[in-house]
């Protein structure tokens, strides 16, 4: 663990305390009072023991390199924020950064023509969006927002990481556009399950082409699915590729 080799005073049971108090109180953390009972409670606990005492200075010191790296990875997210406010069609602060030289206006009006799609925690699988409800900036400086997915009420709406598991929708291919694909391409495939059938991550490792004929392409494509590395041959209507950004 990162913190417990840069804090060796600290045991990992304070640092992990500490992580937990940081998240619950914030900054509240950094005042001298509840530093010295913090410190205290440490230097009178059983795992102290034959271990030099814990200063409420150390305990401060530690709390507030705490939020100078909470700010900076904070800071990582404000295009993701700005992006979003955009797509909900909120003002923008004349003080953020541009994130293009594109005229503001110009910008959003591209954006709010952009579908979406999410990744969904509970299978891997993504689904279209409907609408982005309202977003948060975890303790760890990272955006999310919550999701209605189309077609699903509101009790699976689900809270997802910006960056990890929201992008332009992926586009369906027509029997034509097999030539569209490549090996090692990152595709969506339609992976049929006992319980369900969705659309999952996969990449391609093979194609086998083969001469079209009246009923369309007849390709083969080897596929392996990135959630749980299982492998499958699938047709082309079966295949989403990614958007060309």
């Amino acid at each position: 663990m990162d913190d417990e080799d840069s804090w060796p005073d600290f045991t990992l049971a304070e640092i992990k305390e500490m992580e937990s108090m940081y998240k619950e109180i914030g900054v509240a953390s950094l005042t001298q009072e509840y530093c010295k009972a913090l410190a205290t409670s440490f230097s009178f606990s059983a795992s102290r023991v034959a271990r030099p005492a814990i200063t409420w200075l150390q305990v401060q010191s530690w709390f507030r390199d705490k939020q100078k790296k909470s700010q900076a990875k904070s800071k990582s997210s404000s295009k993701d924020l700005k992006l979003f406010i955009d797509l909900c069609g909120e003002s923008i602060s004349s003080n953020e950064p541009e994130m293009s030289d594109k005229p503001i206006g110009s910008r959003i009006s591209e954006l709010k023509e952009l579908a979406f799609e999410a990744r969904s925690s509970k299978d891997d699988a993504w689904y279209d969006v409907a609408s982005f409800l309202t977003y948060r900036v975890t303790c760890a400086g990272e955006l999310e927002v919550r999701v209605r997915f189309s077609g699903f009420n509101n009790t699976e709406d689900e809270w997802v990481n910006v960056k990890t598991a929201v992008r332009q929708r992926s586009i369906p291919l027509e029997q034509s556009e097999c030539v569209k694909v490549n090996v090692g391409d990152l595709v969506l495939c339609y992976q049929e399950r006992e319980d369900q059938a969705v659309y999952c991550d996969a990449h391609v490792l093979d194609i086998r082409r083969r001469v079209h004929d009246t009923e369309g392409c007849q390709c083969i494509f080897v596929v392996r699915y990135d959630h749980d590395f299982s492998e499958e041959q699938v047709k082309v209507e079966r295949l989403c590729c990614r958007p060309t950004l």
